[in-house]
């Protein structure tokens, strides 16, 4: 009997191939060595020293005509950062006249508006508040 072999991988091959991934602290990774937690932040623009601008809050910017200065968005980033190290989760950031509620551990800023805008400058949802 001559067996040909097919276009399909063995069960042994598959295994080699999907399963014995290379091992990074403990945590499987694709062949670029990059773990799923390095793609997904990769893919989602979430770094871990910057911040990302949720839909909403680009809206809220633009809407607002609101424009931040490199220094200013640094303040935030910094805000931002503090605020973490205190363990605070959804902190409201004042940066000048301008206050940005951030989701912390997300690095994302959810919204942003003047200060004069806010109604009693009442925030609600947050468990912290840094001014820079």
């Amino acid at each position: 009997m001559n067996l040909q072999r097919s276009q399909f991988l063995s069960i042994n091959e598959l295994q080699e191939q999907y399963l014995n991934k290379p091992v990074k602290n403990g945590v499987k990774t694709n062949d670029k060595g990059l773990t799923f937690e390095e793609i997904w932040k990769e893919k989602t623009g979430q770094l871990e020293e910057g911040l990302r601008f949720s839909k909403h809050a680009a809206n809220r910017l633009a809407d607002r005509s609101i424009t931040l200065s490199d220094n200013q968005l640094d303040r935030l980033t910094q805000g931002a950062k503090r605020a973490g190290e205190k363990g605070i989760k959804e902190s409201l950031v004042m940066v000048d006249q301008l206050a940005f509620i951030v989701n912390v551990p997300n690095h994302t800023v959810i919204t942003a508006m003047e200060q004069t805008e806010t109604n009693e400058n009442i925030f609600t949802n947050i468990d912290g508040a840094v001014i820079i």
